[in-house]
């Protein structure tokens, strides 16, 4: 019965007319891609796509673990001219399926799959971490500043080693708070647990945190709105949710990754193997704007600057807690 429930759940996701030959695919981590974080970068990439090409791609928005496998495999089965699946938790089912289907093309952000017929897309967000990190220890009055990662694993480490480096860069006195959601996929769909989270760094004197915990993040903004602290976002420019409040972003360019994959492979271009993206290719970065403009004082934009441009040099050398592994 579950077999047969989850295939006319995957009918009805996919339904309409049939999938253009060519056409792209991608599958969305939990979440979904209204997250306005992590998912939402991923779906203006495929937007972007769309708005350029006129192609209509496919989708599916995965709500759980038993879905990952049969999603990917149903847009692979359908024809798609390169499946991307966003986030780290489809690798097994990106190896798995692209077994299945040789000639199909797959692409998976944050991870890597090492096949002749996969593009792996990894970031270095360590670096962009560790500029927000700065504008953190800057901004911050009591010289403590707070993170909240979303699953504890490796790649949510990364983001916090990068910005507590950048902390203790801009301050070595700074004192650098972190708590971790959970341990399973559903810590990045949680936001009331990440404004507990939050309010209790803020009880311990924090005044700026940073949260790289997907849609959990939003509670983790609402907290700080509240409390009348700063917040740092993520992914995403969310410095609009917020303004008054979100001090900047760390801008991870997921939409870029799903655009080039999409528009290579109707193109031509694509091509299977890792690519990283950190400062030097513009794939993370931070985000000033209208929002946020009056946070970030010209002196804090020089210094910020200034070690982007000393990390790209390889001046600056940024820990990524995942290299060895």
């Amino acid at each position: 019965m579950k077999n047969v429930a989850l295939a006319a759940l995957f009918a009805a996701c996919l339904a309409g007319p049939a999938m253009a030959q060519n056409a792209p695919a991608v599958t969305f981590d939990v979440g979904g891609k209204f997250d306005r974080s992590f998912n939402q970068a991923a779906y203006d990439g495929a937007e972007k796509f769309k708005k350029e090409t006129g192609v209509q791609y496919a989708e599916f928005e995965v709500r759980n673990a038993a879905e990952r496998e049969q999603s990917i495999r149903n847009l692979a089965r359908r024809g798609a001219s390169v499946v991307v699946a966003v986030g780290f938790n489809n690798r097994s089912a990106v190896e798995t399926v692209a077994r299945e289907f040789p000639n199909v093309k797959f692409t998976i952000i944050d991870s890597v799959v090492e096949l002749p017929n996969v593009q792996s897309v990894v970031f270095r967000e360590h670096e962009g971490s560790f500029l927000v990190g700065m504008l953190a220890a800057m901004a911050s009055k009591s010289g403590k500043v707070g993170f909240v990662g979303g699953m504890d694993i490796p790649l949510i480490r990364k983001f916090y080693k990068g910005y507590e480096e950048g902390a203790k860069f801009a301050n070595p006195k700074a004192d650098v708070l972190m708590n971790m959601t959970g341990t399973t996929p559903a810590a990045f769909n949680d936001p009331t647990r990440g404004a507990e989270l939050a309010r209790g760094q803020f009880d311990r004197g924090v005044d700026v945190v940073y949260a790289a915990a997907g849609a959990t993040g939003l509670g983790v903004y609402q907290a700080a709105k509240d409390a009348h602290k700063l917040a740092i976002g993520v992914d995403s420019n969310q410095d609009h949710l917020h303004p008054g409040t979100m001090l900047s972003s760390m801008i991870k360019r997921v939409d870029v990754a799903v655009y080039n994959a999409m528009i290579g492979a109707r193109n031509g271009t694509w091509k299977a193997g890792v690519t990283v993206l950190g400062l030097k290719e513009e794939g993370v970065g931070w985000s000033l704007d209208e929002f946020n403009r009056k946070l970030v004082t010209p002196e804090m934009e020089k210094k910020v600057n200034e070690a982007r441009a000393a990390i790209i040099a390889g001046k600056i050398k940024v820990t990524d807690v995942t290299a060895a592994r």
